[in-house]
């Protein structure tokens, strides 16, 4: 049996629901198959399921440089569907914004639920069909390279136009497997072979998995590939159970990822970084002074960042006696307190892998599509959106913003 429309869309999440709910406002038959039993199940855990709606940067051009090569083709996708388009859609209906610390807009219910749900009432509204449990088995095409209609299982269907937005491969659970990729190298795209970019690092010692959820406010981080300095970064750090994460160490893992194809990759952390090192042994002095008769190993957390005192104290554990009384501690071993303070060691063995990915890059290079209408150049009833387009980008509103910017533009021209 045929089941024919005028857009079929592929995927609900995020970029999804936008290009749905924006054909089927312009009057579309629209069809949205889901291969999970609900939407947006990646959007409900996105930014520890607070959602991390957008970046509040009005200056697109700003805004637009945080998206590297790309920035010079998302000018006229941005143009019809921006920032300020985005805090419009929602508080418009209903789910006001707030402004949280370097741009980063969330709902101001502070629940990625609440932003799934004005999706779901967006696409209800305007009559989107959907299918749920209904994963795409095979695309069909015709002579011209069009796709003819689309294979679930024994369901055939058929739309004048269609619209893929099944995302990366990240936190692959929730239905992001990479299925958008193969059917687009079907077509005849050429697609990046997606990695984890936004991700965290996997690390060898032993002492910062002594401080799971400890975490250091800007603190500065040094890369070295085969002990030669490749790039420094400050921001925050989080300690976790097999390595490190957080804001700094996320928007910095493609650089690693790349420093790893070199060699060796050890990294340095500046737990002072603005503290001198004789500022820094003079705070230590008085510390030391003040505690002359305790044991070096009691009064550890006195001198380093609140939360870190255990692994800082299993590091200094390899390096001296930190059973003994501070009054016994030499001038050589305070120095060597002060160095590891301004350089705590580091082997990363690698990049966590998509489960943990943020986000994956990878997909189709923009010169394959027309980014003022989403359109395929190599399919010519195919609209691309979201991220299965090649585009790195940081954390922080940027990958949602893509979304809902991408799935807009689709829907407006299917």
């Amino acid at each position: 049996m045929s089941n024919v429309y005028d857009v079929i869309v592929v995927g609900g999440g995020p970029a999804g629901m936008m290009a749905a709910g924006r054909a089927a406002e312009l009057g579309k038959k629209v069809l949205l198959l889901e291969k999970n039993r609900a939407l947006g199940e990646k959007l409900k855990i996105s930014g520890g399921g607070r959602c991390n709606i957008t970046n509040a940067e009005l200056d697109v051009h700003l805004m637009l440089r945080a998206y590297g090569k790309a920035e010079q083709f998302l000018y006229s996708t941005f143009a019809q569907f921006g920032v300020a388009d985005t805090f419009s859609f929602f508080e418009s209906r209903g789910l006001p914004l707030v402004v949280e610390a370097r741009k980063r807009a969330f709902p101001k219910t502070q629940k990625a639920l609440d932003v799934c749900r004005v999706l779901e009432a967006y696409i209800k509204k305007h009559g989107v069909e959907v299918r749920y449990g209904t994963p795409v088995t095979r695309v069909e095409t015709g002579a011209d390279g069009a796709i003819a209609a689309l294979h679930a299982g024994t369901q055939r269907f058929e739309a004048r136009t269609y619209i893929f937005a099944t995302g990366s491969v990240s936190h692959p659970e929730t239905g992001s497997t990479g299925d958008g990729f193969a059917w687009l190298e079907t077509l005849g795209h050429t697609v990046q072979k997606p990695t984890p970019t936004i991700v965290p690092l996997a690390v060898h010692d032993a002492w910062v998995k002594q401080m799971p959820g400890s975490s250091l406010s800007f603190m500065k981080i040094t890369f070295f590939v085969e002990g030669k300095k490749a790039f420094s970064k400050t921001g925050k750090i989080l300690f976790t159970h097999f390595g490190l994460s957080g804001p700094l160490i996320l928007n910095s893992a493609h650089l690693v990822g790349d420093l790893l194809q070199g060699g060796t990759v050890t990294a340095t952390i500046d737990a002072y970084p603005h503290t001198d090192f004789r500022a820094l042994e003079k705070k230590i002095i008085s510390v030391f002074d003040a505690h002359k008769n305790k044991a070096l190993k009691n009064i550890i957390k006195e001198f380093v960042p609140l939360g870190t005192h255990k692994g800082i104290a299993t590091l200094l554990e390899g390096q001296l006696d930190i059973a003994k009384q501070v009054n016994a501690v030499t001038k050589e071993e305070r120095k060597k307190i002060v160095h590891l303070l301004k350089a705590l060691p580091l082997t990363i063995e690698g990049l966590m892998g998509f489960d943990r990915a943020v986000v994956a890059d990878g997909g189709v290079p923009l010169t394959e599509v027309d980014m003022r209408t989403m359109r395929s150049k190599v399919a010519p009833n195919l609209l691309v959106t979201g991220d299965l387009l090649h585009i790195n980008r940081p954390s922080g509103g940027y990958s949602l913003q893509l979304c809902w910017s991408t799935g807009y533009v689709a829907g407006e021209h299917a």
